[in-house]
């Protein structure tokens, strides 16, 4: 077969080696290779499928943040592809995109054959295959995966995994630690309470804002579950039952109207996932929540920036130091694939390259399941792609302790899904910091909004409570 690849983000006819999904009767792939040393990629490893498989293989994913992933993954499609009979097509789309066109296909009963996104698809749980196999499976192989990964891809009342879940990234806070020194934190701040005393005072001293999203988008959401969750709120309970309408979360609505009007600008009301980013790298943002693409965008484009800006873990709050997780990989077979064979070979064989894929994201991209990535903490400590300082990453061998599922305390069951992407939370956070309408009234406006999704969820018996 002859490969033919078209503008960047389609790779189309290229074979790829895809094995079944019986999974008891997978061959067996290493686990994780280990970097040579500090800088050199890892291998890659290969299972030969354990049947003859054939036809086509689509996938549909987001144009990754770090770009070098993309040519790295699409390298990988095609390379995998000589080697046996599965003509495989990628089509990276913008990752704002990729909720629109995964609903259209959905409701039309076509398309591609697997699908990812980089937050919660539990809404689409009843159209998409149970992907408990890949998960027993790859866990078989691998060990334990990570709480925060099994959280955001199983539903407990149905017990089945509606999407595979095989890695993550952690959302720190990013800041600009010249700036935070002239407001006498240059470690940066470690709680809510110095965010909003800190960039106050950058914004009064420099003009330049702090960079909390307020839209609906997909880093305002997890901007603000992080601070709901420190201030004691949640969307939901461990049981499913909706308790948004509390005293906590209408003290985190007033904090981050504060926040606002101190330290913000009206911008944020419109910003799109891509603008806390280029805020940063642009030197128009103190602070943002993110995970760590907007830093090396700028060590490649502005390295005087991207040596000024550090991290922060989760920011301690009245009652939590909770952060979101930035990225949560959802890869889902619709029912409609074509090829669910391949497609569900295809995960547990990138799965196995999870190294690769680390690797390859520079360090973005962190594994669902541990014991593949032996070489992460050695990574963290001394950079492979030069930070200055080489261990600026360092406080990421922790993230998992600090970081929290979407729907947390509970599952990211369906109900949440449908929240996050229509936006509630931001919604909510926003028209109180415009002055629509009161904290208690967002607070109680929310909580109608989310109680009318349980109850449509609740009666299709695929949420508890």
């Amino acid at each position: 077969m002859t490969d033919r690849l078209s503008r960047r983000g389609f790779l189309a006819s290229t074979a790829v080696a895809l094995g079944t999904a019986g999974l008891a009767g997978c061959a067996s792939e290493t686990s994780g290779p280990q970097a040579r040393g500090q800088g050199d990629a890892p291998k890659e490893v290969f299972t030969a499928p354990s049947r003859k498989l054939s036809g086509s293989l689509t996938i549909l994913m987001w144009s990754h943040f770090v770009p070098r992933h993309d040519r790295w993954f699409d390298r990988f499609a095609a390379d995998w592809g000589r080697r046996v009979g599965v003509n495989v097509r990628v089509d990276h789309i913008n990752t704002v995109d990729v909720p629109r066109r995964a609903a259209s296909e959905i409701q039309a009963r076509q398309g591609h054959d697997l699908i990812q996104h980089i937050a919660p698809f539990s809404q689409y749980e009843p159209a998409v295959l149970d992907m408990n196999d890949v998960v027993q499976e790859a866990s078989r192989r691998w060990g334990q995966q990570i709480e925060l990964c099994r959280r955001s891809s199983y539903n407990p009342n149905t017990r089945r995994f509606y999407c595979f879940c095989p890695g993550w990234s952690p959302d720190p806070g990013n800041y600009r630690r010249s700036m935070w020194q002239q407001a006498g934190l240059p470690n940066g701040p470690s709680s809510w309470e110095e965010l909003l005393t800190g960039a106050a005072e950058i914004k009064r001293r420099t003009g330049v804002p702090c960079g909390i999203g307020l839209s609906p988008e997909t880093d305002s959401n997890m901007a603000a579950r992080a601070l709901l969750w420190s201030f004691g709120a949640s969307e939901q309970d461990a049981a499913e039952k909706v308790v948004i309408n509390s005293p906590e979360a209408v003290a985190a609505v007033e904090y981050m109207t504060r926040l606002w009007k101190q330290a913000e600008t009206s911008e944020v009301f419109s910003w799109v996932p891509a603008s806390n980013n280029q805020a940063l790298i642009a030197g128009k943002s103190s602070y943002i929540l993110n995970s760590i693409s907007a830093w090396r965008t700028a060590m490649g484009t502005n390295p005087k920036i991207g040596d000024d800006v550090f991290f922060v873990p989760a920011l301690r709050g009245p009652k939590a130091a909770l952060a979101a997780q930035h990225v949560i990989q959802q890869w889902i077979v619709p029912k409609h694939a074509a090829n669910p064979d391949a497609a569900k070979e295809f995960l547990l064989h990138y799965t196995a390259n999870f190294p690769s894929v680390t690797y390859q994201s520079e360090l973005y991209d962190l594994p669902g399941w541990p014991s593949l990535v032996p070489q992460l903490n050695g990574w963290l400590d001394k950079d492979p792609f030069g930070s200055k300082p080489p261990n600026k990453l360092a406080l990421l061998k922790n993230a998992a302790s600090w970081s929290a599922n979407i729907g947390y305390p509970g599952p990211s069951n369906p109900a949440i899904g449908e929240i996050f992407s229509t936006n509630v939370l931001p919604t909510m956070f926003g028209r109180a910091a415009r002055g629509q309408v009161s904290a208690r009234q967002a607070v109680a406006d929310a909580e109608w909004q989310m109680n009318a999704i349980f109850k449509n969820w609740r009666d299709r018996k695929l949420v508890g409570g």
